[in-house]
């Protein structure tokens, strides 16, 4: 007799399966994946120099909206994330962005729109190719209206006898925008058959990127640059995934290699800037942060990191002078608090702890999510013997960025100096599990551990 324990099958003759077992695998491979910190020991720069984002991996030197969307990856991570720039942007803005109000020169008339989308009749529009594609991009980019723009899309290829590569590019777009990758991977990949375009391969790499498959995306970029030998854009995007993998080195000589082609790339010069700046050559940056003010790029972040290079390359006459100018060009509240952030820095590093506690102060009456500013604030406070407000805003600070190490460790030494050996050990973890090279914490923990032992 044979029995089946997996299998059951019931009155109706469906089999249904009761024990199974199997399960899909939720943990990338090591360096496979850009939503997660993607190795233990990165490449380039420590978190203890160079500060890490809610994924785990540096900060850039420019800030691209691409790298923000899709994270983070759960519902209650997204509702916990402050509406920052530095942060990851909440899942549920990614559709936000796309909106774009009509202007004037767009409206017949006040009272109505320029295109009425519900009484057109789109298989009559798609049989005549030249008015397709301008009533396309009409409806994808400025009404923003993908289920439209899609079924006009699927009527103009089936009309050009799936043969326009134009087309199904067009196709992937609005597949790519409702979230099906799958379909958009097919539609480019058919299009790059017909025809091979560079911003093809862009769109179908930024499609892998997007699926978390970074390795793919490196191998379709590089298939684009052996069609398009030196292609600028290409390049670009090729350093951007070596750069979200933490292959710091590999992204620079990808950047180094696009300055020669085009001297003036913006995104370039700031990456290698910054680059330099947390390997600590802060003259070499100064000298690309200069390069990009004599391009004309003038705005709060430039002036911002001029005074810091100044100050660490010890060119004292321009630092006031540089977060002045970065002050009076700040847009917005979050612009200000950076600026007034770094210059509590600059505070420290004088001897001034009393300018640094009145800047740090007005960093949080800016920005009150500030969790770098609620740290340094503990220490001073610490300083001063002032231990619960210390805890307080240490816990302050653990809260709102729990992936910095640095509010873990602190409150872990603070807990341990008043006897809370219990907490002391608990934060001592979470700042292990954000910063596992950590040698002081390693030390701590050693510490606490003997002490349970002999209890």
């Amino acid at each position: 007799m044979v029995y089946v324990d997996e299998i059951d099958v019931d009155q109706e003759g469906i089999a249904e399966v009761t024990l199974d077992e199997n399960s899909i695998a939720q943990v990338a491979r090591p360096g496979t994946s850009i939503r997660q910190a993607t190795a233990k020991r990165p490449e380039g720069p420590s978190p203890a120099v160079r500060p890490v984002t809610q994924s785990g991996r540096p900060l850039t030197g420019f800030v691209r909206p691409s790298t923000q969307s899709g994270r983070p990856g759960t519902m209650e991570q997204a509702i916990r994330t402050p509406r920052t720039a530095h942060t990851a942007r909440p899942i549920t803005s990614a559709s936000g962005r796309y909106i774009r109000l009509g202007t004037a020169s767009m409206l017949t008339h006040p009272d109505g729109p320029f295109i009425n989308l519900s009484r057109l009749n789109l298989s009559k529009y798609a049989q005549s190719p030249n008015l397709a594609k301008t009533l396309f991009e009409y409806i994808f980019h400025h009404e923003n209206d993908v289920k439209n723009a899609l079924e006009l899309a699927a009527l103009a290829t089936e009309n050009a006898q799936f043969k326009d590569w134009w087309w199904k590019v067009q196709l992937g777009k609005c597949y790519y925008r409702l979230g099906l990758f799958r379909e958009a991977e097919n539609q480019f990949k058919s299009a790059l058959v017909h025809q091979e375009m560079v911003d093809t391969y862009l769109y179908l790499g930024k499609v892998c990127a997007r699926m978390d498959q970074p390795l793919t995306a490196l191998s379709v970029y590089k298939q684009g640059l052996d069609r398009f030998p030196k292609e600028v854009t290409l390049l670009c995007a090729v350093a951007r995934i070596h750069e979200e993998m933490n292959n710091l080195t590999s992204a620079t000589e990808y950047y180094k290699d696009l300055l020669k082609q085009d001297n003036t790339h913006v995104e370039a010069i700031a990456c290698i800037g910054s680059n330099h700046f947390y390997t600590d050559q802060p003259e070499i940056a100064l000298r690309f942060y200069r390069r990009l003010l004599q391009m004309g790029v003038y705005n709060c972040e430039l002036f911002n990191n001029l005074g810091l290079c100044c100050f660490y390359a010890q060119q004292y006459d321009m630092i006031l002078t540089s977060f002045e100018r970065a002050l009076s060009l700040a847009e917005n509240d979050e612009e200000v608090a950076e600026v007034w952030y770094n210059l509590g820095h600059v505070a420290v590093g004088i001897g001034d702890l009393t300018l640094a506690y009145q800047c740090f102060k007005l960093t949080l009456a800016n920005n009150n999510d500030h969790a770098e500013a609620y740290n340094n604030l503990a220490i001073l406070e610490m300083r001063k013997s002032h231990i619960e407000q210390a805890r307080a805003l240490l816990q302050t600070s653990a809260a709102l960025a729990p992936h910095m190490y640095e509010p873990h460790f602190n409150f872990a030494c603070l807990s341990d100096k008043i006897g809370d050996l219990q907490s002391s050990y608990v934060a001592a973890q979470k700042s292990e599990a954000a910063f596992p090279d950590h040698v002081e914490t390693q030390q701590l923990l050693d510490k606490l551990r003997q002490h349970f032992a002999m209890i």
